[in-house]
Formats: C-alpha cells, sequence, structure tokens
C-alpha cells in the first residue's frame, strides 16, 4: 500500500495555514506544499501531483468546492482524493461537499496534534477504493 507523502493545502488564511503546515511537516513528517488561492493550486498542481488535497471552502476568488469541481473536471491530470478544512460544518453544506466528490469534511478550528493522522486514516481509505484516485 503506498503511504501518504505529499499533501497540498489550499488556505488564504496564513495563520491557519502556518499551524497546518507546522503540523503536517512536524508531527506528520508529511511534505506539504501551500496555495493561497484555488487560481494558484488549479495552476500549480499539475506539475506537483500530490497525494492529497486539502482544500478551505471560503477561499478568494472561486471556493474550495469550485476548485474541487475543476480537478474533477480536468481529464488529463491526476486526480489526487480531496479533503476539505472547514468550520461550515451544516449538514446540507457537508452533504454537498462529499457528493462533489470530496473524501471528508474536517472541522475548523482542528487540532495540530491529530491532523496528520486524520488525513493518514482518510489517505488510508482510499486505497482500498477503486481507482478514480491515484
Amino acid at each position: 500500500m503506498k503511504q501518504l507523502r505529499h499533501v497540498v493545502l489550499v488556505e488564504d488564511d496564513p495563520d491557519i495555514a502556518a499551524l497546518a503546515q507546522i503540523a503536517l511537516r512536524d508531527f506528520g513528517q508529511l511534505e506539504c506544499t501551500h496555495f493561497s488561492s484555488g487560481e494558484e493550486a488549479l495552476e500549480r498542481l499539475p506539475a506537483i501531483a500530490p497525494d492529497l488535497i486539502v482544500l478551505d471552502f471560503r477561499l478568494p476568488g472561486m471556493n474550495g468546492q469550485q476548485v474541487l469541481e475543476k480537478i474533477r473536471s480536468d481529464g488529463a491530470n491526476p486526480q489526487p482524493p480531496v479533503v476539505f478544512m472547514t468550520a461550515s460544518l451544516m449538514p446540507n453544506h457537508v452533504e454537498k461537499l462529499i457528493a462533489a466528490g470530496a473524501l471528508a469534511v474536517l472541522p475548523k478550528p482542528f487540532d495540530p496534534l491529530a491532523l496528520p493522522d486524520r488525513l493518514k486514516e482518510i489517505w488510508e481509505s482510499t486505497q482500498c477504493m477503486p481507482s478514480r484516485v491515484q
């Protein structure tokens, strides 16, 4: 089974992004690439090919769901699994994100010590799924 090694974090809040990056790198021993907007992520993702993408829902410009839809509509590029991290956890909102193709929706604020392990659990669940996820 392939291990989770590289996470892309798409988060516009610099404090949340810094905390998540520290958690992923220092506690999870994961490589973490950060983008502060969906547009930047979409432009640079094809060259990076991460194992997993963590998307904020509320981003400047296009929101996280729009970013996910663009990733999924691009058949030429790898389709990494996506996890949302958001403060908007209304049940119908979570259902829409899962229906759009997210594997999970994690709450903000998050526990930095638990974040890497939670992402690794979600990642491991993809390793047993039929391969729409690469």
